[in-house]
């Protein structure tokens, strides 16, 4: 591609809305919100081989022709269901599996912008290998297209923010999926600041980012 190469903060997981794994699970700073949630339901395991992070990063302005789109892996999760409904969960992202899709046709390209995604300027992966949402609370919603309110606590880089998303519940028999609505995040706010030089075109503060979860009852 003819495109230069600029990085953005995702997700969120992810991740999102997304605690640190094993000595990362403590924030290290920031906020969250309460939790009114319970985790005496039903338990489903997240199958991460189905339930990804999608995100999108711009340039200047927010369009198809000037972004960059990919994925994140999920290293763990779980959900509960209480009568019939989803009650909790917690979604735990591999933030070394960031990959931009839109580059997957040049892998030199692509090996640089994950590379870049990956470093100092942007994740820290080294430091910050995962990223987490939890639920803290699920209101049902008959507004628009998305039957539920997913309000949570998404930690990245150490830092945690309340986050809400617009989604998609279902729970039937053995599995539950959610689909959160795409939903712009201030990047600048997980401490993820890399400014390009402005030849190289202003990457944006906000970033898209949506979680897609399927999980499966625990046998």
């Amino acid at each position: 591609m003819k495109r230069k190469l600029f990085s953005l903060f995702v997700p969120v997981l992810f991740a999102s809305a997304v605690a640190m794994s094993c000595q990362k699970e403590k924030p290290l700073t920031g906020e969250s919100s309460e939790a009114s949630t319970t985790r005496n339901g039903k338990p489903f395991i997240v199958d991460t081989l189905n339930s990804r992070v999608e995100w999108k990063g711009y340039k200047i302005f927010k369009s198809e022709s000037t972004s960059h789109f990919g994925t994140i892996k999920f290293e763990s999760g779980d959900v509960t269901v209480k009568d019939g409904k989803l009650e909790s969960g917690k979604f735990v992202a591999d933030m070394n599996s960031l990959s931009s899709e839109d580059l997957k046709n040049n892998a030199e390209q692509a090996a640089k912008l994950n590379g870049h995604l990956k470093s100092g300027d942007f994740f820290e992966v080294e430091k910050f290998p995962t990223a987490s949402y939890e639920i803290t609370k699920v209101t049902p919603s008959a507004e628009g297209d998305y039957n539920t309110l997913l309000d949570g606590n998404l930690t990245v880089k150490g830092i945690t923010k309340p986050v809400q998303f617009k989604a998609n519940v279902s729970v039937k028999e053995g599995e539950v999926s959610i689909a959160t609505e795409p939903k712009d995040i201030h990047r600048g706010e997980f401490d993820v600041k890399f400014k390009a030089p402005a030849e190289n075109g202003v990457i944006k503060d906000e970033m898209t980012l949506q979680i897609n979860i399927k999980a499966l009852e625990k046998k």
